[in-house]
């Protein structure tokens, strides 16, 4: 085992050695050379070492540069050095973190990591948190305890009863709602035909005012950060809306919901308490390690009891059990990414984290703005849209700037235009990163618009 460690220990070194300065994403030989890695398996034992400098080999060229300062794709944070740390001693655990009998240092680290965020964030003390693989999923843990709530209120115990025959639940989401909402929605048995779909305005912020009437139990998906623009839906006044119909707003915060550490972003967050459910994930804005997520809900024992199950084996003691908050059983150690990152960053550092992050996208919108190009969304946040010209232009910069690999942007659609999106969301990015991508994206853009 030891030669394992220290061969990894060498290979990884080799790895994060040239990370900021390597091309953003492989090269197509480098693609091409994963092939080796399909063979036939064989009948014999193959030596670990040599699994692992095969995989190195041919696994780690092919690999994006995700970790480093200059990818911009998909909201994705690069790994914080003690994140990264608390991750390899959590493999090295190999801790079953579902219930409290397998793995006490990780239902005990839970327990610290929800004290710190629920401080952080400004949530009730009585909330349930839990530790999940990433939005979706958190989407899913809180949507489950609304529905939970909202039936248990009609005298309908879904647990025991199922939902054949349940009282009708209608859920309402703005426009430009998350498709993780949407999937979360699907595998709780809350389908299309019960979403209503409110208009958004030109940020993508859901309109309150087109509301339908609530008569019926609802939920009301609201966004705190949109996944193009940044922007978040107007939380108070939807929130105050919903209290006078008794209606559940769940928060999808997947990376708008670390804004609430900055005091900076106070007006964007207002009313964000209100809620009562709140979905984020950590390796977006935390810059964890995948997959981590965290699921609120602001009374526990919705969470607990849409989410608790229960088997003789299972060693259930007084203790919190975090089987008990999590849709999985089993399941990895993530609470200590989460632990070491908020303990390495503290208060401060987290914010100066999100803040940079912010100023770093300003900074590259105003570059691209007065080069002549035009940015499509108000920068409020770490989220740029900027279109080139029309839409068969800015799809062929796009590719250009993707095969240059300085930096990685995807592109998306926005209210009819061809955009592509740049998410600010490493701690490793600094304003050099930004100037050296900003530089290359518009010689490229001048470049082709001379054709």
């Amino acid at each position: 085992m030891n030669e394992i460690i220290d061969t990894f220990s060498e290979l990884a070194k080799k790895y994060l050695e040239h990370i900021d300065q390597r091309r953003v994403f492989p090269l197509k030989k480098d693609l091409d050379k994963m092939k080796a890695l399909d063979v036939t398996l064989q009948k014999h034992v193959i030596d670990p070492l040599e699994v692992l400098r095969e995989l190195d080999s041919f696994g780690s060229p092919a690999t994006v540069a995700s970790t480093g300062p200059r990818y911009f794709g998909f909201v994705t944070g690069g790994v914080l050095p003690a994140a990264l740390g608390a991750n390899l001693l959590a493999g090295v655990w190999d801790q079953n973190a579902g219930i409290e009998a397998s793995s006490p240092i990780s239902s005990y680290i839970e327990k610290i990591c929800q004290k710190w965020l629920v401080d952080i964030l400004k949530f009730p003390l009585e909330i349930g948190v839990g530790f999940v693989s990433g939005a979706t999923m958190a989407n899913f843990t809180c949507l489950a305890s609304a529905r939970y709530a909202l039936l248990k209120k009609r005298g309908w115990d879904v647990q025991r009863k199922g939902l054949t025959g349940a009282p009708r639940i209608n859920v309402i989401v703005g426009e430009e709602v998350h498709v993780s909402v949407l999937k979360a929605l699907n595998m709780l048995g809350l389908g299309s035909e019960q979403v209503i779909q409110v208009p958004a305005d030109d940020q993508g912020r859901m309109i309150a005012e087109k509301i339908p009437i609530i008569t019926e139990p609802t939920i009301i998906c609201t966004q705190a950060g949109n996944v193009n623009t940044g922007s978040f839906d107007p939380i108070k006044e939807i929130c105050d809306k919903a209290r006078s119909s008794d209606a559940w707003v769940h928060v999808d915060g997947a990376f708008g919901l670390w804004a609430l550490a900055s005091s900076r972003f106070s007006s964007l967050t207002k009313g964000l308490e209100k809620a009562d459910s709140w979905g984020t994930d950590a390796h977006k804005w935390l810059n964890v390690p995948y997959d981590s997520g965290i699921a609120f809900v602001r009374h526990q024992s919705h969470l607990l009891a849409s989410m608790s199950t229960d088997a003789a084996y299972l060693v259930s003691g007084k203790k919190r059990e975090p089987h008990r908050t999590v849709p999985e059983i089993s399941r990895r150690a993530r609470g200590l990414e989460i632990w070491a990152a908020l303990r390495s960053l503290g208060k401060e550092g987290l914010v100066d984290l999100i803040e940079a992050n912010c100023d770093a996208a300003s900074l590259f919108a105003d570059t691209l703005r007065e080069a002549g190009f035009e940015v499509l969304n108000d920068v409020v946040l770490n989220q740029i849209l900027v279109s080139f010209g029309d839409s068969k232009t800015t799809k062929t910069i796009i590719q250009k700037i993707q095969e240059d690999g300085t930096c990685w942007c995807g592109g998306t659609k926005w209210q009819g235009h061809t955009a592509m999106r740049i998410s600010i969301s490493s701690w490793k990015t600094s304003l050099k990163d930004i100037e050296k991508s900003a530089e290359m994206m518009i010689r490229i853009a001048e470049e082709e618009v001379k054709k």
